[in-house]
């Protein structure tokens, strides 16, 4: 079959979240204009939060670019970042492949990389670039649980809006920040919670100022929490559990629903088709710090895929400061 003929850039950006969109302008500020190639909407990770959130950083702290993110509320919401961040890309103009999915990363002998991509429609297009910043996320690859019953239409591993739970037995598996606030949010809608948590006390992650209101509704029993427990079936209309202590019996909840909120991890194969070394256990790819480049010259990472399994070590407030150190290296190669 007769390879595709690329489109030549100088720079590209796979990924178009808020750490990619902060390395594209910093490529900017040195005189490259990068191509972004984003398989869905820009920052999508966001669009997938919940519609209510309200972030725990200021403002300020999810600047990019120098742009100031200006919000009447001490800790801005979802809409107000989707709104931020959609503004800064159309203002500086950034070339943006919407839509369309990176498929591979090849090296070629000169140095530069190969880029191949399948758009919605299963076009296929191809680009060459000297330089290729992976800025994934992580959203598509949720920890999965490896139980029976998990493949259910009736579970999932993202949580949006509260309203079609309403008046539903809801089983939340997880004890973090996403977990906490879907319960929060199933509250205003009547459903039946019950949080089924490893931890054998509140995660020390928890939003300060959400926690005292969440162990209050546990306390009075609107919210049941089961501490030291885990899943370990689900069925169409019950979840079976298993306590920690094995002198107790496992046993079975009535259950409409399971938001299995267990976090993500990002993919990996991009990197390492395009020869990038990435640790087995941990899944941290080999990168310089000060530069965010790989063992692969010219291949460089940004955001949260660099962090491996522990994603939440990464936020936007870190990650946005990747493309400075990229920009910084590749200014120094050209």
């Amino acid at each position: 079959m007769e390879q595709i003929k690329p489109n030549v850039e100088r720079a590209i950006i796979i990924g178009a979240g808020p750490c990619g969109l902060s390395a594209a302008l910093e490529l900017q500020a040195i005189g490259i204009e990068p191509l972004l190639i984003e398989k869905n909407a820009v920052v999508h990770s966001i669009y997938q939060y919940p519609t209510y959130m309200q972030f725990f950083s200021t403002s300020e702290l999810l600047e990019i670019g120098g742009i100031p993110f200006t919000t009447p509320n001490d800790k801005p919401t979802r809409r107000e970042a989707l709104q931020y961040y959609r503004d800064v890309a159309l203002r500086r103009k950034l070339r943006i492949h919407a839509y369309e999915s990176a498929a591979s990363i090849s090296r070629l002998e000169n140095g530069s990389f190969r880029v191949e991509t399948v758009d919605r429609f299963g076009s296929a297009a191809a680009y060459e670039a000297r330089f290729v910043v992976v800025a994934t996320g992580y959203f598509d690859h949720p920890n999965l649980l490896g139980i029976p019953g998990e493949e259910l239409s009736k579970v999932t591993h993202f949580f949006q809006e509260a309203h079609p739970y309403t008046g539903m037995k809801v089983a939340i598996i997880g004890g973090n920040n996403s977990a906490v606030d879907a319960a929060m949010e199933l509250l205003r809608v009547g459903a039946d919670i019950t949080v089924v948590y490893r931890g054998d006390d509140y995660s020390p992650s928890i939003k300060p100022w959400v926690k005292p209101l969440f162990a209050s509704m546990v306390a009075k029993g609107k919210i049941r929490m089961l501490f030291s427990s885990r899943v370990i079936r689900i069925d169409e209309s019950t979840v079976t559990v298993q306590p920690s202590d094995p002198t107790r019996p496992s046993y079975r909840l009535d259950n409409d629903f399971v938001l299995a909120l267990t976090g993500f991890q990002p993919e990996r194969t991009l990197l390492t088709d395009a020869g990038a070394h990435v640790d087995a256990e941990s899944t941290i790819p080999e990168f310089n710090p000060e530069t965010m480049e790989t063992n692969i010259p010219g291949l460089f990472i940004a955001g949260v895929i660099a962090a491996g399994r522990e994603a939440n070590e990464i936020f936007i407030e870190s990650g946005r400061h990747h493309g400075t150190l990229i920009a910084r290296r590749i200014q120094q190669i050209v």
